[in-house]
């Protein structure tokens, strides 16, 4: 079971979880053999088609107040149909190590779009790139519109820069806080200045306000192009670090080691910023599935309802739902708090949190009743508005069908009680869940049980 244990491990940090049909295969692969199938089920990628076709700001600024209310109410609609699209793939995907990477990027290249097509655009650049090439994601990202319209470059003009884009590509996408002067981020700046977009979204390089004076950045003088800028951040290995601290907090436990941080730090430099291999040598490090590392991050929202989904094959009568449950949890897919994204780990739980977190697994399986109380923040109302308000789901059915059959005919026939709730949580077993999994009446009311335990949310 000792090898099983760290099957299950490695398909909760690199997937959404270890399902019951997987359990046979599960207990006779080794580990570089269940690290390489991850690989071979995320090779091919898919890209979202959910939004189709932009719109012409300009025009909408130019119509009357009919014509501006229903763009914004195809804002909204296309917001959530991407919202529940990407969860939806998640949820059915053989791909998970693309998609729980994806989510990752998503985190780290945080940024909002009302536009769905550039929220899109850019999830696919995380996404085709989330096993690929870490500074190809990042000059296609810089690109994209969605991250141009966001930290304001597409008004980064010759003689007048804007710094967002230059302060954020350092302190939260590349080398981090205290690696750079507020010179460096002026002289960044300008070498940025000219990149943005046209009516149609795609990416404009506009020469006539570029500044083409020397700039100095980091030590190195020249004519510098955001795309130097970009190349002059990579030859620097604070980037690489800066990287792998996340990801290790992301990956392994919220407080990193420094000695496999650095390690991991080598790995991705020496690799030119290849992500497959730092993660293969994350995911097959001994350290990786040490006890102190497991069962021991608090799953996003999004990996909480995600792994549901996965192990219950739950289908929604309304899958709006689901965006409740996200705003209930404090994670509402593509619309992150600021540009830092979400802080993660134990931030996921506060009091309010932690009670629909427990609350909802089992109103989802049993068809119940779950009341989401208080009011939206004005913000949060624009992006729910295509479902009236907040209060409309007080006292109402969440109205899922898990496929039950299926996922209790999984079950191998010899496992007992005890051996089901190790294998559906990721930490040990306390002796108060212990002695009231031994006194549950049936296999149902078992499963129901753990996924309303405090368990249930450590992964």
């Amino acid at each position: 079971m000792a090898n099983l244990k760290q099957i299950k491990h490695l398909a909760s940090r690199a997937g959404f979880g270890l399902g019951f049909d997987d359990f046979k295969e599960a207990e006779s692969q080794s580990i570089k053999q269940a690290v390489k199938e991850l690989f071979k089920a995320s090779a091919d990628y898919e890209p979202l088609n959910i939004v189709k076709g932009n719109v012409d700001y300009a025009m909408v600024v130019k119509g009357d107040q009919a014509s501006r209310k229903m763009f914004q109410q195809q804002q909204r609609q296309q917001e959530k149909d991407l919202n529940l699209g990407w969860v939806n793939y998640m949820s059915t995907t053989k791909g998970q190590l693309r998609e729980k990477m994806a989510l990752f990027w998503n985190n780290h290249f945080s940024c909002r779009s009302k536009q769905g097509t550039y929220a899109q655009q850019a999830a696919n650049i995380q996404r085709s790139n989330a096993l690929g090439n870490f500074k190809t994601m990042t000059l296609e990202i810089a690109k994209s519109p969605a991250m141009l319209q966001f930290l304001n470059n597409q008004q980064n003009l010759k003689g007048h820069p804007n710094e967002n884009f230059a302060r954020e590509l350092m302190e939260l996408f590349t080398v981090g806080r205290g690696n750079y002067t507020e010179q460096d981020v002026k002289e960044s700046a300008r070498s940025f200045t000219g990149w943005g977009y046209d009516r149609t979204g795609e990416f404009k390089n506009r020469p006539f306000v570029h500044d083409t004076g020397q700039k100095t950045f980091l030590g190195k003088t020249g004519n510098f192009t955001g795309e130097d800028i970009i190349n002059i951040l990579f030859e620097k290995k604070d980037t690489a670090h800066f990287v792998s601290n996340k990801l290790y907090k992301y990956l392994v436990n919220e407080i990193p080691d420094p000695a496999h941080v650095n390690a991991m730090a080598d790995v991705f430099y020496n690799a030119n910023y290849e992500i497959k291999p730092l993660l293969e040598y994350v995911f097959t490090a001994d350290w990786f599935y040490d006890d102190k590392n497991t069962g021991n991050l608090v799953k996003s929202p999004i990996e909480l309802i995600v792994g549901l989904n996965r192990q219950f094959t739950i289908n929604y009568q309304r899958p709006e739902v689901m965006l409740q449950f996200q705003k209930v949890l404090g994670q509402v897919l593509f619309y992150p708090p600021n540009v830092a994204g979400w802080p993660g780990g134990r931030n996921w739980i506060d009091s309010s949190s932690l009670m629909y977190r427990i609350k909802i697994p089992s109103t989802i399986l049993n068809g119940g009743v779950i009341d989401f109380a208080g009011k939206a923040d004005p913000e949060d109302e624009a992006f729910l508005a295509t479902m009236r308000t907040q209060q409309s789901f007080v006292n109402t059915r969440v109205q899922a069908q898990p496929d039950w059959n299926k996922f209790l005919s999984a079950i191998p026939k010899d496992m007992n009680k005890t051996s089901i709730a190790q294998f559906m949580l990721e930490p040990k077993l306390s002796s108060a869940l212990m002695n009231s999994v031994s006194q549950s009446k049936d296999t149902k009311a078992l499963v129901i049980e753990l996924v309303s335990s405090p368990e249930y949310q450590l992964s």
